[in-house]
């Protein structure tokens, strides 16, 4: 199992637990955004770097990830591609994408954007909150549970 995370959106505080769990699992991690930024010196840890343009780092993921990669996105159109080639997806609050729930967050993620697209105000999500941050801990730690187990 891999480890990728769509990294331009992804929270500082994320990426730090993200790190930790790489080393501690021994798990590679592949960070991918559009621009550089600072990444900790491992062997487990890489930075790949998409071209600029709109979902050009989803499409480098989407395209380089295995059937059982775990990605972390909070992109639901990245995260439906993630679970229709057998991967796993989790967001940065720690709710888990699978099959039997990316359709209807897709559903809902498109009518909101039907929404804004109409002029209708619908405001962005929250902060992260300690409680964010832990429910992405605990949800990450499930998963490479579930994956040391299988392995």
């Amino acid at each position: 199992m891999k480890i990728w995370v769509d990294a331009d959106a992804c929270p500082v505080v994320i990426k730090e637990i993200l790190y930790k769990a790489a080393k501690r699992e021994h798990v590679q991690l592949i960070l991918v955004a559009n621009q550089y930024f600072r990444i900790p010196q491992s062997s487990l840890i890489t930075f790949l770097r998409a071209p600029k343009g709109m979902d050009a780092a989803d499409n480098e993921i989407a395209n380089k990830l295995d059937s059982g990669d775990l990605v972390i996105t909070a992109d639901i159109p990245l995260a439906a591609r993630v679970v229709e080639k057998g991967g796993l997806a989790l967001n940065p609050r720690g709710e888990i994408y699978s099959e039997e729930n990316i359709k209807e967050r897709l559903s809902t993620r498109d009518f909101f954007d039907d929404l804004r697209a109409n002029g209708i105000e619908t405001g962005g999500p929250s902060g992260m909150s300690a409680r964010d941050k832990q429910a992405f801990a605990n949800s990450l730690d499930q998963l490479l549970r579930k994956y040391k187990n299988r392995a």
